[in-house]
């Protein structure tokens, strides 16, 4: 498969659309409670409403274009791993939580959910 295939695969695509919608979602949930935390909550969800608006210019055409080659369980646990793939270095390098063994267990529970919705 040529490198040009693998970047317009539909798969490769969804993939892609969905780290950078939650990239933004996970500024959009959670990034206020760094920057906004001394203003009212009202604050923090109209600038959280303005990112989420990004995420989701990006989700719902990831969801479409995978939807062509995946059915909905399989994007579902798709987006669950992005959602954490993406979540522990957010929690870790931007918000200087400290790793912890739970997210290496979610993560192995994770890639059961993966192997069992994708299996044949």
């Amino acid at each position: 498969m040529s490198a040009s295939a693998v970047l317009t695969s539909p798969i490769a695509t969804t993939v892609g659309l969905l780290i950078a919608s939650n990239v933004f979602m996970t500024f959009a949930w959670y990034g206020h409670l760094k920057h906004f935390n001394e203003k009212p909550w009202i604050i923090a969800a109209l600038i959280a409403w303005g990112i989420a608006l990004f995420e989701y210019l990006l989700q719902v055409p990831a969801n479409r274009i995978g939807f062509t080659v995946m059915n909905l369980a399989q994007l579902k646990i798709l987006q669950e791993v992005i959602t954490l793939a993406v979540f522990v270095p957010f929690a870790v390098f931007y918000m200087g939580e400290t790793i912890r063994w739970n997210y290496l267990w979610a993560g192995f529970c994770l890639m059961g959910a993966v192997y069992f919705i994708f299996k044949g």
